[in-house]
């Protein structure tokens, strides 16, 4: 499976993180999601309490007793093999090798960043010259497009 970089450029991160989360915890999956920095981690863990009960996501922030246990796990670093996806955000790493032992890892990263374009472009060609798989995909007028694949 291909790492699927998401440009965003119509929706903030919380919304288009909520919806993949919605979709892979439906599938059973248990996600690490990743950033670089605590406190925008502890933003997010925020925006995701305040969803409501039908958009609740049931997530917990790294370095507590029942880490294995959460469906979302925020975390600043990688915490290995065990879950079935990985979403990095604001450029935190992912290493060539996670692309295997995972069954979806999502880059997303904001459009109108120019450093979060950029850090975005390395990891794709980090990423593919590990051997790894990837695909490019756009936010345009609220879809989703395509636009490149290695």
């Amino acid at each position: 499976m291909p790492a699927l970089f998401y440009h965003l450029l119509d929706s903030p991160l919380e919304e288009v993180a909520t919806t993949l989360l919605t979709r892979a915890l439906a599938q059973g999956w248990q996600i690490e999601l990743r950033g670089r920095d605590p406190a925008r981690m502890a933003w997010l863990d925020d925006r995701l309490w305040l969803g409501g009960d039908e958009s609740f996501l049931p997530h917990g922030v790294a370095g507590g007793p029942h880490d294995a246990l959460q469906p979302v796990l925020l975390t600043t670093s990688p915490q290995g093999a065990g879950r079935q996806a990985v979403m990095a955000i604001d450029g935190a790493p992912v290493a060539p090798e996670e692309i295997a032992t995972h069954e979806r890892i999502w880059i997303l990263f904001d459009g109108h960043d120019t450093l979060a374009v950029e850090r975005a472009r390395e990891q794709w060609r980090e990423l593919t010259a590990g051997g790894a798989a990837a695909q490019y995909w756009r936010e345009e007028n609220g879809r989703w497009e395509k636009k490149a694949q290695s």
